[in-house]
């Protein structure tokens, strides 16, 4: 039987859909479930929740729940992962804050920039501790990567250490809504009003699901890139084979210019459809951190609502508790979504076969023009076997090169935090395309070693 370990299970959102979308499973059907979480509230609300659905979907799991990863790990055939230093939002937060002392204006602060480096640094820890269990406890397991920045996350893992990695995200399915919204009319969708853009909003999600559900079963999309900086290099319908390229070209240009302008104009610049969305666009690009021309205002990039999603975080865990008590229904997990984890689950576990729109892996190739071994995302199919990349061949070298120096930056910056590098870290931020002075680098990092001593102390021996 299949021993699945989930770390980070505590998770409001991971709770709900990884978990619930594992117990549904009829192939999984008698695993083993071990739940890790250091939160004992978040994890007791969601092993209670479990256990319901286990009993009442006779599911047939075995389920246990644990404080530390290394009571977790024993014979576990795949290690999922949603670990996060917090709390989330205060952090990210205080990323973005304190470059503003410096003169220095990020986009955004989560994957990319200063920031990027940062978060890294901080989750990177207690990452490697979990993976130096793995090689002893389950050395032949896949570890299943949902925690953010992906790429330096992945990219820790499978250059410091000998663990198989597979990096899962859902947002090549911004770029499918995206190009639900310029074809609407030949595609015979609904776009719903009040639709703005596909920025993280609560407001605007749901508008944002009601597109995908409409466009993901009509066309097929293939892209390649790096995660959140990925390319759209084709575009079919489904039902005739008709590629949509050539349409969407002149389609998306008549959209309303308010409608993801960064997105727009590069397309318009590269000639390939960028799939994130511009608020994950954004921290990748050498042009959108000039505190002259303010780019950020011209492209309207909105920054996350830390404190709104803070408390979203808290009232999903006050509706994971109601669940997990039997004072709410369950009917609604029946549709969760894993984000991809099931499906590798499944079809590695009974060596069965699927074709998964994106995942992010070492790259042998599958990108021609991308660094050997750095992590990339293509589509992949998956089988008894593993996990394997398809072959999409040479990025146009304009784009690969955007992509080049994103990998170069992130792999700087996971050597300097596992090593705990100073020399390294300030080569990763001076490097990185929202620096613009040398002395602002070193004041962002010096503060940013300061502020989180006690998440950091490979780098205060």
């Amino acid at each position: 039987m299949t021993i699945i370990t989930v770390i980070g299970a505590g998770s409001a959102s991971f709770g709900e859909n990884t978990l619930s979308a594992l117990l549904r499973s009829e192939k999984l059907k008698g695993s083993t479930l071990r739940l890790v979480d250091r939160n004992a509230q978040s994890l007791d609300i969601v092993y209670r929740l479990t256990n319901r659905l286990n009993k009442e979907w006779n599911a047939g799991f075995i389920v246990s729940a644990h404080a530390s990863h290394k009571d977790a790990l024993d014979g576990a055939n795949f290690v999922v992962s949603a670990i996060e230093v917090g709390p989330r939002e205060e952090l990210w937060k205080s990323d973005y804050d304190i470059t503003l002392k410096y003169g220095v204006h990020q986009p955004y602060a989560e994957n990319g920039g200063p920031g990027g480096f940062i978060h890294t640094a901080r989750n990177i820890m207690p990452l490697m501790e979990i993976v130096r269990d793995m090689e002893q406890a389950c050395p032949d397991a896949w570890f299943i990567n949902f925690t953010n920045p992906m790429v330096r996350i992945c990219d820790a893992v499978n250059r410091h250490s000998k663990i198989k990695v597979v990096g899962l995200c859902h947002q090549i399915y911004t770029g499918y809504t995206m190009v639900g919204v310029a074809l609407a009319k030949e595609l015979g969708i609904q776009i719903p009003d009040g639709l703005e853009g596909m920025h993280a909003d609560v407001m605007q999600h749901p508008l944002q699901q009601m597109i995908r559900q409409q466009v993901v079963p009509l066309i097929d999309i293939r892209a390649a890139g790096t995660n959140h900086f990925s390319w759209i290099l084709s575009v079919h319908d489904k039902r005739t084979g008709e590629d949509l390229y050539p349409l969407l070209k002149k389609r998306f240009f008549e959209l309303d210019e308010k409608f993801e302008p960064l997105t727009r104009r590069i397309f318009r610049d590269f000639g390939l459809f960028p799939v994130p969305g511009d608020t994950h666009l954004c921290e990748y690009l050498p042009w959108m951190s000039d505190p002259v021309t303010k780019p950020w205002d011209k492209f309207n990039i909105r920054l996350y609502d830390w404190e709104m999603m803070a408390s979203l975080r808290d009232f999903s865990l006050d509706r994971l508790n109601e669940m997990a008590n039997s004072e709410m229904t369950v009917e609604g997990l029946l549709d969760a979504d894993s984000e991809g984890a099931l499906e590798m689950i499944e079809n590695i576990s009974h060596a069965s076969n699927h074709y998964h729109l994106a995942a992010n892996l070492p790259n042998v190739g599958q990108i021609s023009n991308l660094p050997h071994g750095a992590i990339v995302e293509t589509p992949v199919m998956v089988d008894g076997s593993g996990i394997h990349p398809v072959h999409v061949g040479a990025l146009p070298e304009p784009i690969a090169e955007l992509c080049r120096r994103e990998l170069m930056i992130a792999q700087l910056g996971v050597d300097a935090a596992v090593e705990g590098s100073y020399e390294k870290a300030l080569q990763c931020l001076l490097l990185d395309p929202v620096i613009r002075d040398l002395d602002s680098a070193k004041l962002i990092l010096d503060d940013y070693l300061k502020t989180y001593r006690e998440h950091l102390p490979q780098f205060w021996r």
